[in-house]
């Protein structure tokens, strides 16, 4: 493990002065609203403030879209150079799917732009794709996602109406559960592997179902080992930096 016990840092972990710049692992409960850099920006800030420092490093271990929730690992100092290490291992999301309409983001944070009929959708048609969409897979990501093309993020061209074409990548779906079906939602819980996009499930899973679908609420819910049970409110994240900073270690 290329970090140690005492840096694996949550709720109740504060026993001892803590070393932000030698680096420490903190869990965070990213808030619907937030974006994974709102949440970076702000710990740094707290960080630098406490500690009456001009500059530290901080990053996230995968990103979050803005109206998802859950488990943000944010890594400080000399351990943002494990960040890559964190963010390949599998992750685990719960969710909804809302079925018979779709979205140009798969998700919310744009307006219906196709309805489908539902009354063909029994339960079992549900199992029969959520198997075939369960494995190895080559999936399409969203067009509005911050995946680069040509050295600008795909979103950049779809939102100034550019044709973009995105590349089928590589993912592992290593489980896909339905745990409540109230047409038109559909809850799941999802073990992935890096890189999936829970959005291009749903909207598959819509396909498969031969109508359509989008991603109505996303939580992520571990990252390898780690859990957001175990996981910092930003509340408590800003009153637990207030509380270490005070009592740090200061190191050049």
């Amino acid at each position: 493990m290329p970090y140690t016990i005492d840096q694996i840092l949550q709720r109740d972990a504060f026993s001892h002065p803590i070393d932000f710049q030698r680096g420490v692992v903190l869990l965070v409960d990213k808030p619907i609203g937030w974006t994974s850099f709102d949440v970076v920006n702000k710990i740094r800030f707290k960080i630098k403030h406490g500690l009456g420092i001009k500059k530290i490093k901080v990053g996230h271990a995968g990103t979050l879209d803005p109206n998802a929730s859950g488990l943000l690992i944010i890594c400080t100092g000399k351990l943002t150079k494990e960040i890559d290490t964190l963010q390949a291992q599998e992750k685990i999301y719960s969710g909804t799917i809302h079925i018979g309409a779709t979205t140009p983001t798969y998700d919310i944070e744009s307006e219906i732009d196709c309805t489908f009929p539902t009354e063909h959708i029994t339960r079992e048609a549900m199992d029969v794709a959520k198997v075939a969409l369960t494995g190895p897979l080559l999936q399409i990501p969203p067009i509005y996602s911050a995946i680069k093309i040509d050295g600008q993020k795909s979103y950049d061209l779809a939102r100034r109406g550019k044709d973009v074409e995105m590349k089928a990548r590589p993912v592992t779906i290593y489980s896909f559960d339905i745990t409540s079906v109230k047409l038109p939602e559909i809850d799941f819980l999802v073990k992935c592997s890096k890189g999936t996009y829970i959005r291009s499930l749903a909207y598959d899973f819509g396909k498969a179902l031969q109508s359509g679908a989008f991603l109505s609420s996303l939580r992520r819910e571990a990252i390898g080992d780690f859990s957001v049970k175990d996981a910092f409110s930003m509340d408590e994240m800003v009153l637990f930096i207030e509380k270490a900073t005070s009592s740090a270690i200061k190191t050049e």
